[in-house]
């Protein structure tokens, strides 16, 4: 968490932007004479709509924002004229899940007002919001949606001056071989799971098992990734339970020290949510104790029935992506690794054209999608480069597979460099050495096997010593990803 690389300090730009944001939204909402219920709710939507909010361009950014109280309102009439309706009211829960996982086939916007629509259903749960409250909760919602656009797009806007990578598009498919419609399913079996034996638990908090199995699908995309999430989850919700006994409880609601705390979790939320989701859910776990403090029913029991809930969540989303339309590891592995070496060529047809003298040819966003791509090989990987993983041979593959595209990344980023240059030249070897890319990366893809590369060229050619590292690393490649299919790089 405090050595992640942090380029330009975004994220602890974002973070204090979030702090403020927050704090804005429940300053104003406190200032206008709303209940605490309506300030709290005030604050978690202001929360959600700089953390959940990530297209690529501000306009995107702000449309989506403007979008958010078009499905959070609905669900939050629907959740709260329900509660006297048990049945009806977790039958109208399940389809917003399925809905809200369904909703991310189109990218961020989709992701984001999916759990933005979730979160009102679940808020309306936690803080036992009644129809009365709907007016003054609609006014909170606003409030603070505002409030943060207006920290966000005006006071701080921090992505005018450094843009946000685009996310990579999820993996294609149809019908029920796109992942994102089998994700809808199983989110849908995991939470139905929670629901049903969380309400054994507890009839008034079992709508923490439901939170739990929804946020472990949240940027997962199969089995392997899945489960991991689900035991960083439930080590986060321990270490924040043990940390909530020794700060939550005794202070017993008191305003001042409490406010500053959640300042504190909402700034650690932002800040650990990147490198490290078990931190990120121990901010989480504190800060849904100090809330609990601020409403007046915390006590040592209710920490112990939210990690109760929690496991089962757990236990849901494990037993959903185990039995239900599963999306094996190994299979996100192929399709995320074939994406990026896909990539690794088009980065370099589009460098040898611009050395060629093409200016419309670029291949810096090339490089930069590979990055974005790299991300997404890594968490696919990471079920089998985990430190629990028994699974010894595949993890020394996994590492190699990820050295060897980080190899490939690097000399990218350098070819991209030299072919920037006005100065640099066209040479002959270049076209050679680039088709040998390609026709590398298309044996990779295929069943075909790299050929050996050629010796190394001089110092005077640094083009031309990019590729040959990229020949390189992309033969050493052919030995992880061609190792017998009856022992796949990451077990299905």
């Amino acid at each position: 968490m405090f050595v992640a690389p942090d380029p330009g300090l975004f994220r602890l730009r974002n973070s204090s932007r979030a702090v403020i944001g927050t704090g804005l939204a429940v300053a104003v909402a406190e200032l206008a004479g709303l209940s605490l219920t309506a300030s709290i709710t005030g604050g978690l939507a202001a929360l959600l709509a700089l953390f959940t909010v990530t297209d690529a361009t501000v306009r995107r950014q702000a449309a989506t924002t403007a979008l958010l109280p078009a499905v959070g309102f609905p669900v939050l009439a629907l959740a709260t004229s329900l509660h006297g309706a048990p049945l009806l009211r977790d039958a109208a829960f399940l389809a917003v899940v399925f809905c809200g996982v369904y909703a991310r086939r189109w990218g961020p916007r989709g992701h984001a007002l999916g759990i933005f629509a979730f979160m009102q259903f679940f808020v309306t749960q936690f803080l036992h919001a009644a129809p009365a409250q709907l007016p003054e909760l609609y006014t909170a919602i606003g409030i603070a949606l505002a409030a943060s656009a207006a920290v966000r797009f005006l006071l701080w806007p921090i992505e005018r001056r450094t843009p946000p990578a685009p996310a990579p598009p999820p993996l294609p498919g149809t019908g029920l071989a796109r992942p994102t419609t089998r994700q809808a399913f199983q989110a849908t079996a995991a939470c139905a799971f929670a629901l049903t034996v969380g309400q054994l638990l507890s009839e008034d908090r079992w709508y923490w098992a439901v939170g739990t199995a929804w946020w472990i699908f949240v940027n997962t995309a199969s089995r392997g990734e899945t489960l991991v999430r689900g035991f960083r989850r439930v080590v986060g919700t321990v270490t924040g339970i043990a940390a909530g006994l020794l700060i939550a409880v005794p202070l017993h609601g008191a305003a001042a020290p409490t406010a500053a705390l959640v300042a504190v979790c909402v700034f650690g939320i932002f800040y650990t949510a990147a490198p490290s989701y078990s931190w990120m859910m121990f901010f989480v776990t504190v800060m849904a104790g100090l809330l609990y403090g601020l409403l007046g029913v915390l006590h040592p029991g209710l920490l112990l029935l939210r990690f109760e809930e929690t496991a089962l969540g757990a236990l849901g989303a494990a037993l959903a992506v185990t039995l239900v339309l599963p999306v094996t590891t190994h299979a996100a592995n192929d399709a995320w690794i074939q994406r990026a070496l896909h990539c690794v060529r088009a980065a370099t047809a589009a460098s040898l054209q611009r050395l060629a003298g093409d200016d419309e040819a670029d291949p810096a966003p090339h490089a930069a999608e590979l990055e974005l791509l790299l991300g997404r090989v890594r968490m696919a990987l990471a079920p089998l480069v985990h430190p629990l993983s028994p699974l010894r041979a595949r993890k020394a593959r996994a590492r190699q597979v990820l050295a060897l595209l980080d190899d490939c990344a690097r000399e990218v980023r350098g070819l991209a460099a030299v072919a920037a240059d006005p100065q640099a030249s066209h040479d002959a070897r270049l076209a050679a050495a680039c088709w040998r890319v390609e026709a590398a990366v298309e044996a990779l893809t295929g069943d075909g096997t790299p050929a050996a590369p050629q010796s190394r060229p001089t110092a005077d050619a640094p083009a031309l010593a990019h590729l040959h590292g990229l020949e390189h690393a992309l033969a050493a490649l052919a030995d992880p990803l061609r190792t017998d299919p009856r022992s796949p790089l990451v077990g299905a």
